[in-house]
Order: structure tokens, then sequence, then C-alpha cells
């Protein structure tokens, strides 16, 4: 473990202060972003536009202790802090995480290219995951801060690294090569991104190989001249393939179908895909799956399970039945050529682009109008609509390249054409533009509005409450996040790539299939089972699932079952709640069964709390933990084993800190919903639960609404039915007043009773269209309140709530 005191000989500079060496487990690079942990350590940085330090003082007063600096600070203003100054915090995170990446020796793979990087890292995680335990950037972490941050995830449980690196120019390479310390290499392409940052293209391939010094193998594509010739000085076993010329795998295709020649040995392989960046993104992954061992017959089912990767390029429904295909974050000519045979494999008859000019591309201007108007001649496109100086000073190069040309200075010009933008129908829209240019305001004026009912999850709040019970635990107290009941009503398999990437220690679900679900998502970190069944033993063992066992009934099932396998096991005590557990009349056999059969490894001994929420039951609560002490005792002295202890869920972690032992359970907390009756203004909710207006009508006075005629007009009204019912988790229990829902900025009553798949609801007195938002919970109108008006609890709320319903997840950062 390394500490504080290591720092000044990890990553030099001065040790200012150190009030209490400390371990160094979580780094802190944005003040809006802080894990308060014990371990955690804020890097302060300045750059052209924000200064960290200015921060130093609030993260302090919000408990984190420990600092790296590149200004002097006065040390008397932090005490109980740890702080070294050093000439520059990012070089002294960078050498942590170096000296950290040398403490393991497994293989990595380090990626680099202009294009397709973080597709082919996603891809081969989703096609190795079977066979190792990968450590990955998270999303596009490729950059001089990115990079450190997603190594430093490396943990000794870890077999495989696959890591992206990206520069911007020349000096970046060999510090992220440094870091990655990449055994195996893969070159994805070269095309102008960045070009503005170096001399030359030659000079940008020879930055990027830097990556692949010391690697042992190098996978790229030979097409590339520039490419073929420069590895040649690598020391690396090199693993070219190419389509047209000499390589160690001679590729062709047709159609969907693949052939791979190496050595006069053939590989066939079926596509999923079929446009040309997603099927060299794939033949990488291809040849070096190949290169690792694997097999073709396996590599195939792999490929056929591929997930699609939200990138940069996204596919949105547009407005009069148009198709927006979105890849407005950048724009190079290579990658105008993927987004072009992109466009091409998309079967409209009607293909429009909007496009920008190409910045940095190093080419004289007619030279690069001429370059774009014979890709744009070769795609397929009828319509270009040309945004930028280079545009309208050479129009006339684009005017016989399609059918309609349309030419504007920028963006804004170009928007205020109302008629052109509502010509386009039935068609197929490309954006695609350097950022400057921001075609998210197109993005914004073609693309239609989603209506319709969805939960939408704010993964950033989920971080924030995660973070706030951290920062309430002792140093090494492990956390056990509950995702149980679809995550709350969430959504497991984001929550828990969420939690995964965030380091929580366990995973805790109802039953198996949930826990199945989750691994078939590459969740790697460990997952107890609360209610497993003889007949999910099988699966248990197969997905490396742990089983809780609270009677003996289990326990002696699983160990005929097992027949000496081995399995991680946990037990579960009764000390109060009278729900499950092993009762203190039991323990004898249980012990006796344990003892004869130490296959089953006894990975943790807990209880639940059965009202840890309020202070009328602490003697209570109290009470129980002393009943669970003393049965952990019984089961850990006979088997001299320690297994974790664990008795907090939510409420416990806020009100009894002294009971934390050796892990909590965190389950509705996680979610923002305070579960204890006291105020508790640290957590934010994270679901929000929304519908649309479908209709509105006017009720004469003495009408009835809805089945059985229950909602009666008293008076003259306006109603409206809204898309949400009962199958979507919307209780019948809301009928008839009883439930409330937030209309444009009012509470207004449920009438009449709540239908399957629709509502109806007073709104006399609002000002409301068809298609306003409504909000069934969320900011607007607390859970906590939806809840006390049907006598529930917000638990029963969140879980009832649909899986047909969509659930959208979003985050301003994570």
């Amino acid at each position: 473990m390394i500490t504080f005191s290591h720092l000044e000989k990890i990553c030099g500079g001065q040790l200012l202060t150190l009030h209490r060496d400390k371990p160094v487990t979580d780094l802190v690079t944005d003040s809006r972003k802080v894990v308060l942990t014990e371990g955690s350590i804020f890097f302060a940085m300045q750059g052209e536009r924000h200064n960290a330090h200015l921060f130093v003082k609030h993260l302090h007063e919000q408990g984190l202790r420990q600092f790296v600096v590149e200004q002097p600070v006065d040390i008397n203003t932090f005490p109980e802090a740890n702080i070294l100054l050093v000439g520059s915090s990012l070089q002294a995170l960078q050498a942590l995480v170096k000296y950290h990446r040398s403490q393991f020796q497994i293989p990595v793979v380090g990626i680099t290219g202009s294009n397709g990087k973080t597709i082919v890292k996603e891809w081969l995680y989703q096609l190795l995951s079977p066979d190792f335990k990968i450590v990955k950037n998270p999303g596009s972490y490729n950059s001089q801060l990115g990079v450190p941050l997603s190594v430093w995830q490396m943990q000794p449980y870890h077999q495989l690294g696959i890591f992206e690196a990206g520069i911007s120019k020349p000096g970046e390479m060999h510090q992220l090569a440094t870091i990655i310390q990449p055994t195996l290499g893969l070159l994805t392409n070269i095309g102008t991104a960045h070009d503005e940052g170096f001399e030359s293209r030659e000079q940008k391939i020879l930055e990027k190989l830097k990556l692949f010094d010391a690697v042992q193998t190098l996978v790229y594509c030979a097409d590339d001249k520039f490419i073929r010739e420069a590895v040649t000085n690598l020391k690396a076993t090199k693993i070219g393939w190419s389509f047209y010329g000499d390589a160690t795998y001679r590729v062709s295709q047709q159609a969907s179908e693949l052939f791979l020649q190496r050595s006069g040995k053939q590989f066939n392989f079926k596509l999923p895909v079929t446009d040309k960046a997603s099927v060299e993104n794939l033949i990488h992954c291809i040849v070096l799956m190949l290169e690792l061992g694997l097999d073709s017959e396996v590599i195939q089912q792999r490929i056929n399970t591929l997930r699609a990767i939200p990138m940069r390029l996204e596919l949105k429904q547009g407005i009069n039945n148009c198709q927006l295909i979105d890849d407005s974050y950048n724009n190079d000519l290579a990658g105008l050529q993927i987004s072009l045979d992109f466009i091409n494999n998309i079967r409209k008859p009607k293909k429009t682009l909007v496009l920008s000019d190409i910045l940095q591309s190093g080419l004289e201007e007619k030279q690069l109008a001429d370059r774009m108007a014979m890709l744009i001649r070769q795609s397929g496109v009828n319509s270009l609509i040309g945004i930028g100086e280079v545009f309208v000073n050479q129009q006339h190069v684009f005017k016989n390249v399609v059918d309609r040309t349309y030419f504007f200075k920028h963006t804004d010009q170009a928007l205020g054409q109302q008629e052109l933008w509502n010509s386009l129908h039935d068609e197929v829209i490309l954006l695609k533009g350097a950022r400057v240019f921001q075609f998210e305001k197109i993005v914004n004026r073609l693309q239609r509005k989603v209506h319709g009912t969805r939960m939408e999850i704010d993964l950033s709040r989920l971080v924030h409450n995660l973070n706030f019970f951290k920062s309430k635990l002792k140093p090494g107290v492990k956390i056990m996040a509950m995702v149980k009941a679809f995550a709350y009503g969430s959504g497991s398999e984001e929550v828990a790539n969420l939690l995964q990437y965030h380091r929580v220690d366990y995973l805790g679900v109802a039953y198996a299939d949930e826990g199945i679900e989750l691994r078939k998502s590459q969740i790697t970190i460990p997952i107890m089972v609360m209610n497993a069944t003889e007949e999910s033993f099988d699966a248990l063992l197969t997905h490396k699932l742990e089983p809780v066992l609270y009677n003996v009934a289990m326990l002696k099932a699983l160990a005929t079952y097992l027949s000496g396998k081995e399995c991680c096991v946990h037990l579960e005590l009764e000390t109060g709640m009278h729900r499950l557990g092993l009762e203190p009349d039991v323990y004898a056999e249980a012990i006796a069964l344990l003892k004869a059969n130490p296959n089953m490894k006894v990975a943790s001994i807990f209880s639940h709390l059965a009202a840890a929420d309020g202070s009328k039951h602490d003697a209570y609560t109290r009470q129980q933990v002393l009943v669970y002490e003393n049965g952990y005792k019984a089961f850990s002295e006979a088997l001299d084993v320690a297994p974790i202890r664990h008795v907090l869920n939510s409420p416990g972690i806020i009100r009894f800190a002294e009971y934390q032992l050796d892990m909590v359970r965190l389950g509705i907390g996680l979610y923002g919903i305070n579960p204890t009756s006291e105020p508790n203004q640290n957590l934010k909710p994270a679901a929000t639960l929304k519908t649309i207006i479908s209709q509105i009508k006017k009720i004469e006075s003495g009408g009835t609404i809805g089945y059985g005629r229950w909602g009666k007009a008293e008076t003259a009204k306006t109603i409206a039915t809204i898309a949400i019912g009962y199958a979507d988790g919307f209780s019948r229990s809301f009928s008839r007043g009883k439930g409330k829902v937030f209309v444009n900025g009012k509470v207004v009553p449920v009438i009449g009773n709540v239908c399957m798949d629709m509502t109806m609801i007073d709104i006399t007195g609002v000002e409301a269209n068809e298609g306003d938002e409504v909000i069934i919970f969320g900011d607007a109108l607390p859970i906590q309140q939806v809840a006390e008006s049907i006598d529930t609890i917000p638990y029963e709320i969140l879980t009832n709530t649909s899986e047909r319903v969509k659930r959208v997840f979003f985050a301003e950062s994570i």
C-alpha cells in the first residue's frame, strides 16, 4: 500500500507537512467530484482557465486531508493535513501511477491511432471479458490526465489491461507509454485529427508509435505506406494485416464474409457489421484475439454478441420522419470518409450532408475542397449544406457533386433559413462538424422531441450519494452496494457498471438471475445473492456468485451439490428481524457442517437490523448487534476464520458509526432517498419519473370519468389523460384523488380510477397543452410525499416502476 509519506520519493517535491501518514487510495483532480475517503488525495493543478488551488481550502473544510500542490500554501491554514509541494501536480500524479503500474506483471494492451481507439477498446473488453478480468479506460479517458486516472484502477485481481492513449502534440506519448507500460500494441489508423499540433504526418505517426517502444507484439493495418515504413524500426514482433499487399494476415471481404489468411491457414468470419469503419475496427480485434490464441470458432461466437457502443456518432430521430446521424464532435478527412461510409449503408433514397469546414487539414483551400468533393461524390448523398469559409469560397467545386447545394459562412446564418430545414422530409441527415461550428444547435433544430413515460437517472447524483456515504466510513471499511430489484427500479446494469468503476467492494442482489445478468454485462466484482435456491446452485457456480445461507437445510443441500468444489458463501444470522437467518440453537449443527465441508469458504457473516432508521428502537438495534457479535464469535472461533462482518444498512450507516465493522450495505440511500426519520439535506434523489399529456378534454358539470364512472365532475372541469398506468407501476391506489402529479408548476389530483396504460388528472385552472411534461415524482414532487399519499414507502414506489418504462441515463459529470 502506498502511503502519503512515500510520495516525496515517488513524485519528488517537498513534504510541507505530514500530520498523520495515511494510505493513498482515491485520486481527486476535480474539486466538483470529490471522493471523501481516508485515502483521498487532491492534486491541485493550474491551467490556462482554472486554478484548483482556489478550492483547496473548501476541500479541507469538507474533510479532505491530503493534497499535492504546485503553489506554496500556508500550512497553518490546513491543520491535520498532509501536503506535498511539487513542480507539477500533473507530473506528480503521473509519476505516482507509473509506480503503481510497475507493481503489476499482467499483459496490457496499449491502443492508439486517430480514429477507433475507444470502440476497439470497448469491443476488446466485450470480446475478452469471458477469459480475463479486465481493467480499462472509462469512456474516452485517453489524455495526459485520463490515462493515469484509468491505470490507477489496476488491482491485484485484474488479469489484463486495455488502455487507449491519445495525443495532440509531440512529447506526449512517451509519458503515456511509461504509465501504461503496454506489452501488446494496437495501432488503429492515422488520420488528420490533431495535425495542427505536428510538423508533418510522419512526425505524428512516429510520436504515436512511441507507445509501442517496449511492446512484445504490435498489431496494425499494413495498407498505410507511412505506417508500414515507420513500424520497421520497432523491436516488437509485427503483426500486420492488409487488404492489398504482403502482411502477416491477408484479408479479403465479400459482403459480410471476412477471410483472413496466415501461413497457408485460412480463418473465415461472418461479420455483424458492414460499414468500413466498423469492419476495420473489428479486424483489429479479431487479429489480436488470434494472436492471443483464441480459437476462430470462439471468436465468431463472441463477435455475434457484440453490443453497440454509444460513441460520438449517434443515431437520433429527427423531425418530418428524418433520421439524424449526429457526428458533430469533430471533423477531419479520415473521419468524414468513415461517416460517409456509414450513411451509405443506410437504405433511404434521400440523404443530406450538413458539413463544416475541415480545420487544420494541412491542405491548400482548393486541394481540401477537391478532396471533400471526391469523398462526397462517392457517398450517395443527394444534398449538401456546407458551412464555413472554404465552402463559400470554393462552392463552384461542389456544384456538380450532388443534386442540391447550400452554402453559409457560419452556423447561425444557416439556422436562419427556416424554409430549408422545414423542406427536409423522409431522409437521412448526417451532421459532421468541427466543434467550433457548434453543430449541436442544428441537432437541436432537427431532432424530434422524444415523448412518453420515462425514468431519468442522474448518475452524477448517484456518485454524489455514494461519496456522501463513503465520507461516513472509517478507514478500511468496505461497501456492498445493493442493486437488487432492478437497482431499486433504476436499471441494474447501468448502475452496477457505475459502481464498479467507483470501486465498491461488493454488489448485493436478491436472486441468482439478477446476478447472472450482471455477469453478462461484464460486472466482475464479487456479488452476494440474498435468496439463493437449490435450483440456482449450478448457475451460482458457473457465474461465480456467492449465496447467502440462512438455514441448515440449505447448507446441507449446497454441501451435497458441491461435492468438494469450492464456493464462497455468506452466513446470515437471525438477531431479531425474524425473517431469515440461522438461530443460535442451530449454530452447532451449522458449524459441524462447515467443518466437514471446508470447500465452502465463509466470505462474510451478517445480519439485518430491523429498525435502524429511528431513535425509537435504538435499544432494540443495540441488542440485535450484541446477539450478532456473539453469533459471529461462535462461528469464527469454531472455524478459525475471520470472515467479513456487516450489519449496517443505509440508515445504520448514518446513525450507528460504531457498528460499521468491516463492511456496510448501501441500499436505498444510494438512490438519494433519506433512509432515516431524521432530516438529511446531503442526499440527492437520483430518479425522476416523467410522462406526458396525451389528450386534454373539457368535461361538463355532472360528467363522469373513467372505468366505473368513479370520477365525477361536480362542476365543469378540464381533464388530461397522461401516458402512465398501473402496468407502468403507477398503482391503482393513486385513484380517486389520492394520487397527485406535477404539471407546469402545479400539483394536480388524479380523477377517477388509474387505468392499465393511462390515468386521468384534473388540470382545471392550469395552463397546459397536449405533449406537456408531467412529473410523477422528482425534485418538484418528492417521492417520500408520493409514497405517503398511499401509505407506503419510497422503496415500493421505485421498485414498482415497470421495466417497460424506459430508463434514460445522464450526467453532467461522473
